[in-house]
């Protein structure tokens, strides 16, 4: 696609909502069943807190949507918590928040998809037995769809999304129904078990600290909404007020959906079990528990299977696709990074379908480690998830806050300072809520794999400082000097050369045609036969140069190649020296192999010589006219 056609590729709402919201849409199929986890360790007892847990999320995912508005509109340039902070509390915090992201999308990519496989194993015990496997191909295959392009692959995400959302919707609508309108006592099949609790006589502290970890483990259903903020530049214009308004969308199918499979559950009666084989008593050793969405849908459905797979086979879709949030936010995020020098410069650039081809990459080969290293096991995931995403809430609204502070300094129109009051007031309240969760999820989850997450952002801060240390320092080192730059005195010229044939004809005679100040043809003796058999092909041919043989008592090439050049450099240091080097092109890859590997080696020795410069002159081999050139192009393109 051509850069012209960027403009085209810009996202309508109703695009932009399942490339973007996927992630936090879709967590509400595990951040509920975290909940009822975390709870269950004290008994079954302990789920007459879920709906009070769940109220309190809600509350905590009202504030940071309505947050986000505000920053989406004020900072319309894309980067989200990390352009918030940046400009508010100067390039080190906004580094923070890009760790944090950074990680945070990792971990959505390796948490989706194995809730995903958890999701789709409830109903196809193979995908339960190869889960690792399920995890590699769900992640290679969303990668190589978004290679496609952010505009083809939300067309691709759009319907699975919306069926996701009215299948949950749906589940809810059905199940209240049949409970409160037909009077049915709708009863899951795990209600027949009862849990037995590991930490049965929890009170006091201990209690408290429990619920304090189901709370941030039903947490996890607010991973995502930074998304919209990090990629407001893929929006149509009004970029900002779009991105406001798919927010809203969000949040309230967000909010709609987690409440009402946490009021679904607590009517069913499911017992979930972090360990179902011992704890849930009389279940037996071949007892397959599975995930909340499925158990509800299950009961919901009775007699109508086909609602169940609807249910399922859509739940695992759009864990799947909620990895393309992460697709999305981290190539974008670092693009930015990379303008900025604090990510390799490759990151910045965007590949042939307009899309961040080498962020794409990155995030999915990242997250391939992580599904590997943690056997695509959800749970011990979800542990290290949303200590990044809550830091930068945390950052981000405090840096609107300082934002409005700024503009209200300057402001005089009444009704201007009114909606900025209002704006401060709903950050103000989402800094509260999000510094809140994020102490208790530090306390709750450090011992449980949080400290990784952290520990992981320490080294991606310091990693960026060196990488932005490093480009400052070159940049400094090419600055081109003040005034006319002073041209070299002289020019020596070195041809190399191994033994009279065309290759070298042309070399020589291009050297010669660039007029320097001195010509030198040398090679190295090898082998006696060989020299002497080049010096009588020399002088029969003519050639007016003279032949400078060098002595290579151990038969090496590279090193008397070296030191004859470091030899003439230092003999005059102000002098130029350019080193032509004859090489073939070759058509098949296998040939390479037979050939230009001493050149390669000299090659790659010279360049480090100071005031030396290296002229590659390629012959072209017969198999290398059969090379078709536009398809190589193509496919170091990637298309």
């Amino acid at each position: 696609m051509r850069s012209d056609r960027l403009a085209r590729t810009r996202l309508p709402k109703r695009i932009a909502l399942p490339v973007f919201s996927s992630d936090a849409m879709s967590s509400v199929a595990y951040a509920p069943e975290q909940i009822f986890l975390a709870l269950s360790v004290a008994g079954a007892g302990a789920y007459v807190y879920a709906g009070w847990i769940g109220l309190l999320v809600a509350l905590v995912m009202i504030a940071v949507v309505a947050s986000y508005r505000q920053n989406v509109v004020a900072y319309p340039n894309g980067g989200g918590g990390y352009q918030v902070v940046s400009v508010n509390y100067g390039r080190s915090w906004g580094l923070v928040v890009a760790s944090a992201l950074l990680v945070d999308y990792i971990l959505t990519v390796a948490v989706s998809i194995s809730a995903a496989a958890a999701t789709v194993g409830s109903a196809v015990p193979f995908v339960q037995e190869h889960k690792v496997f399920f995890c590699v191909c769900a992640i290679v295959a969303l990668a190589a769809v978004n290679l496609r392009g952010v505009r083809s692959s939300g067309r691709f995400f759009a319907i699975p999304t919306y069926a996701f959302v009215a299948g949950i919707f749906v589940m809810i609508g059905v199940g209240l129904f049949r409970e409160f309108v037909m009077g049915e006592d709708l009863v899951a099949a795990s209600a027949a078990y009862e849990i037995a609790p590991s930490e049965p006589d929890l009170a006091g502290a201990a209690l408290a600290f429990l619920m304090l970890r189901a709370f941030a483990s039903g947490c996890a259903a607010l991973t995502g909404v930074e998304a919209i903020a990090n990629g407001v530049p893929l929006f149509r214009k009004p970029q900002g007020r779009n991105a406001a308004t798919t927010l809203l969308i969000m949040g309230v199918f967000g909010v709609g959906m987690f409440l009402g499979m946490i009021a679904l559950a607590k009517l069913t009666g499911v017992q979930m079990a972090e360990n179902p084989v011992t704890d849930l008593v009389g279940a037996g050793v071949d007892y397959h528990q599975k995930t909340l969405v499925a158990q509800l849908a299950e009961t919901v459905f009775g007699g109508f299977p086909l609602g169940f797979v609807y249910v399922t086979a859509s739940t695992g879709l759009i864990l799947v696709f909620a990895a393309n949030t992460a697709f999305n936010g981290f190539p974008m995020l670092g693009s930015i990074l990379a303008q900025d020098r604090y990510l390799p410069r490759q990151l910045h650039t965007r590949g042939d379908r307009l899309a961040y081809s080498n962020g794409i990459v990155l995030l999915a080969a990242f997250a391939l480690v992580l599904v590997l290293v943690f056997q695509g096991d959800e749970t011990r995931l979800i542990q290290l998830y949303i200590v990044g995403v809550f830091a930068s809430f945390v950052l981000a609204q405090s840096g609107m806050i300082r934002h409005w502070s700024r503009l209200l300094r300057t402001e005089r129109d009444p009704s201007a300072r009114r909606r900025m009051r209002r704006s401060q007031s709903i950050n103000g309240f989402g800094l509260l809520m999000t510094a809140a969760v994020l102490v208790i999820v530090v306390v709750a989850k450090f011992s449980h794999g949080a400290w990784i997450s952290i520990a992981v952002m320490a080294i991606l801060y310091v990693l960026m400082r060196a990488i932005q240390r490093h480009y400052a320092a070159v940049s400094a080192e090419l600055e081109p000097p003040s005034g006319k730059p002073p041209l070299p005195p002289r020019n020596h010229v070195v041809v190399l050369v191994s033994r009279v044939h065309k290759p070298m004809i042309r070399a020589l005679s291009y050297a010669k045609a660039t007029r320097p100040d001195t010509i030198t043809a040398l090679t190295v003796n090898v082998d006696d036969g060989d020299t002497r058999a080049l010096q009588v092909e020399w002088e029969r041919r003519k050639i007016p140069i003279p032949l400078t043989i060098v002595d290579s008592p151990y038969r090496e090439i590279t090193r008397p190649i070296v030191d004859y050049v470091t030899t003439l450099k230092r003999s005059s240091p102000r002098d130029l020296v350019t080193v032509f080097i004859p090489e073939y092109v070759v058509g098949h890859w296998w040939e390479n192999l037979l050939h230009n590997q001493s050149a390669l080696r000299i090659k790659s020795r010279l360049r480090f010589e100071r005031g030396v410069l290296i002229t590659s002159v390629p012959w072209q081999l017969e198999s290398s006219e059969t090379l078709d050139l536009d398809r190589w192009d193509d496919r170091l393109a990637g298309r």
